[in-house]
């Protein structure tokens, strides 16, 4: 088994993101009002808390269908897959990377979690492509029946 299926587009995805993630860093610490929420309140810190715990949880969740069925040549469908089609790079892009962003009250994680997104979208097509080609009916089955398409 290849490093690459286990990866899928998450190494391209990385790759546009860093610029804008190590950017924002600098000007983040450079200039930390521009980038402030104006310290969370707590109700913004509990939902953070919960939209983290939540992605971190598909995430997990994700790897774990990713290292036990893709080795076996498997079509994952079931878990978070049943919902979106890419749950690993959604949980992370529009969960966790804001909502770290929002805890250590910056809007850099909005920034970065959107550019990882739009990265997700531009490369995932890739991935269903390979994905059509290995499983052809069963993957044409999986995307009628995945929740939310789009996502």
């Amino acid at each position: 088994m290849k490093i690459k299926e286990l990866v899928g587009s998450g190494d391209k995805i990385a790759w546009l993101t860093l610029p804008f993630l190590a950017i924002g860093l600098l000007l983040n610490i450079l200039f930390p009002a521009f980038f402030s929420v104006g310290e969370p309140s707590p109700a913004l810190g509990v939902i953070a808390l919960i939209m983290m715990a939540l992605g971190v949880t598909i995430w997990a969740w994700s790897v774990v269908l990713i290292l036990t069925k893709v080795p076996r040549h498997e079509l994952i469908t079931t878990g978070p897959y049943s919902l979106v089609k890419h749950p690993l790079y959604t949980g992370v892009a529009l969960l966790v990377v804001p909502s770290a962003g929002f805890l250590l009250n910056s809007w850099l994680g909005v920034l970065v979690g959107t550019v990882m997104y739009i990265g997700s979208r531009k490369y995932s097509p890739h991935e269903e492509e390979a994905l059509a080609r290995t499983f052809g009916a069963s993957w044409d089955e999986y995307r009628r029946r995945v929740k939310v398409p789009w996502l």
